[in-house]
């Protein structure tokens, strides 16, 4: 429900703001959560009001207790490196009056960061910018890489877990709820046959033979801030789904929605495969800053991490074909079965390029 400007103001009333501020205003394009920048009564941004998503993020105690986690990590670790300017470098979110991290008005749950100054972002995808994106990433890793398992929860449980994306899989097909089996037969046997060998992240972590990291889950070139001025990476955002997990999540979802030549929904298959200048910058950039934390095990599976996520993601499209299209957003009637078919093909990319992309990472072992 839209609130009016009123209502806005006496939501960031709530919180502890060292200016007063007259205005919110709706910013950037985040598809989550609804953001706005809040202008003071000088006419500048000075703060970033949030309006929480809790139908996504249910536990909202645990999604901003992880946040304060995280964000108060990095603080310790950029004032241990003698860093300036740190409040350019780490989100800082400011607490409402009575100490608490977010506030909840009856109907949703807010929560208040600093604006940071003299920052942009990029939509885009470059070599060069995806170097810069596996340095940050890398770097946001290695500062949470000590932070003790358990600390944090999930705050989107199984996230990318593929065992259970498995399982939903198969309660789909058994349940055949749109009538569609018949029609993606040969698609469903596909993914059975790599259901096997894509679920070794959990069986190498009961057997004690990977662990379990600080994630940031979504690692697209937009969820990171770049200094206007010098082009220089600031920090990362968009903090909600970092959570613990495996390494192959961070650099896996990057090859999956950066390293892809044509569009996630792409109708042309000829334009999907893998960039490989993409995979080699980001992984060259990942590298630099996170080789440090990383078990040579972690280091040989990372270009595993692009086809996991990418057969995660072709499982994920198809269940919800199967079930009727009951949780992504479509544009037409085969829209999921469109999406199934280009990450399908995308994974094919990557298989045929495996041997080429596990040769890349030699130089790390």
């Amino acid at each position: 429900m839209a609130k009016t400007k009123e209502e806005l103001l006496a939501i960031l009333s709530q919180f502890d703001l060292k200016e007063p501020v007259v205005s919110a205003e709706p910013f950037g394009n985040g598809h989550i959560n609804d953001t706005l920048k809040v202008i003071t009564a000088n006419g500048e941004t000075k703060y970033v009001l949030q309006r929480i998503n809790h139908l996504i993020f249910t536990d909202v105690d645990m999604l901003q207790h992880n946040i304060y986690t995280v964000t108060s990590y990095i603080r310790k670790k950029l004032e241990e490196r003698g860093e300036t300017d740190i409040d350019r470098k780490v989100l800082t979110f400011l607490p409402t009056k009575d100490g608490k991290q977010y506030y909840f008005d009856g109907d949703s749950y807010w929560r208040v960061s600093l604006f940071i100054p003299r920052s942009k972002s990029y939509e885009e995808v470059t070599p060069e910018l995806s170097y810069e994106a596996g340095k940050a990433f890398g770097d946001f890793q290695t500062m949470l890489a000590d932070i003790p398992e358990g600390t944090l929860g999930e705050t989107i449980p199984d996230f990318h877990n593929m065992e259970f994306r498995l399982r939903q899989f198969h309660e789909a097909i058994e349940a055949n709820a749109a009538g569609r089996l018949e029609e993606v037969k040969e698609l469903v046997d596909e993914i059975e046959k790599r259901a096997d060998s894509m679920c070794i992240q959990e069986r190498l972590y009961r057997e004690g033979k990977l662990k379990k990291r600080t994630n940031h889950c979504d690692t697209k070139v937009n969820n990171m801030l770049f200094d206007t001025d010098t082009d220089e990476v600031l920090c990362v955002i968009d903090l909600d789904t970092v959570m613990p997990g495996f390494v192959l999540s961070d650099i896996g979802d990057f090859i999956r929605t950066a390293g892809n030549t044509g569009a996630e929904d792409d109708e042309n298959l000829d334009r999907v495969g893998v960039n490989m200048p993409i995979f080699q910058a980001y992984t060259r950039g990942y590298m630099e800053k996170a080789k440090m934390f990383l078990t040579p095990m972690e280091i040989r599976l990372l270009p595993y991490g692009g086809r996991l996520l990418t057969y995660m993601q072709t499982v994920r499209f198809l269940t919800d074909y199967l079930n009727g299209d009951t949780y992504y957003k479509i544009h037409s009637p085969k829209h999921n079965l469109i999406r199934t078919k280009a990450q399908f093909k995308l994974l094919q990319s990557l298989e045929e390029h495996a041997a080429e992309m596990d040769e890349f990472m030699n130089q790390w072992l």
